[in-house]
């Protein structure tokens, strides 16, 4: 990643919350009140996915109305996306994988990023490009707490954000592993709560997800 992020202060969004929610926002309404829910709960760092039409509204909307929020945008595939998503006050950018004209993009962008992997050639070319802080995606899929800790030892500098089919159950595992700064996920934000308006319920699972890391033993 590229720049630090600005306050909450952290050299990285790896390094502010032991979990990102991952965010698929239908109606921007929803947005500031989701976005409060869970800061409130401890999880500052937000990542709004950029698979609904809502999803630039809800960035705008979060930026504008929950300062201690830091949202990000994710599922960025494209270098228009990127300068979108900055324009709309995204402080961070997540992508599923990676081209060269997309990374060319998020580098220019002046935000920090998480660009996807899910092989050993993915990590050892974006370390070669100077970038040392990914996304593994799809994490269970793609092999992982046991994949993440085989990389370890030869790859120490790289740092991930696991996401794709992680749960409360395994977060832990991961959050446990040195290499591992922070996992992403949506088990915080279940639809029908979502859809309720339930902003209570989502701010007692995200202070849940918050206290994680300490169920995953000091192996970090």
């Amino acid at each position: 990643m590229t720049s630090p992020l600005p306050s909450p202060s952290a050299a990285s969004v790896l390094d502010l919350a032991p979990v990102v929610p991952v965010v698929v926002v239908s109606d921007a309404s929803d947005a500031v009140p989701l976005a409060r829910a869970l800061v409130a709960g401890g999880l500052p760092a937000i990542e709004v996915t950029l698979r609904t039409p809502a999803a630039l509204d809800a960035i705008r909307a979060i930026t504008a109305e929950v300062p201690d929020a830091v949202v990000g945008a994710g599922t960025v595939l494209t270098s228009e996306q990127v300068t979108e998503c900055v324009a709309a006050g995204a402080r961070f950018l997540v992508s599923p994988g990676w081209t060269d004209a997309l990374l060319t993009a998020m580098r220019a962008s002046g935000v920090p990023f998480l660009p996807g992997v899910s092989t050993t050639s993915e990590v050892v070319t974006l370390l070669e490009r100077g970038v040392r802080e990914m996304k593994f995606f799809p994490a269970q899929a793609a092999g992982g707490t046991a994949y993440l800790r085989s990389l370890a030892g030869p790859l120490p500098q790289a740092r991930f954000c696991p996401t794709g089919g992680i749960g409360p159950a395994t977060a832990p595992e991961y959050l446990a592993l040195p290499n591992v700064g922070c996992v992403g996920g949506s088990w915080m934000l279940p639809a029908d709560a979502v859809a309720a308006g339930d902003w209570a319920r989502i701010e007692e699972l995200a202070r849940a997800a918050a206290g994680l890391r300490d169920a995953g033993g000091t192996s970090r």
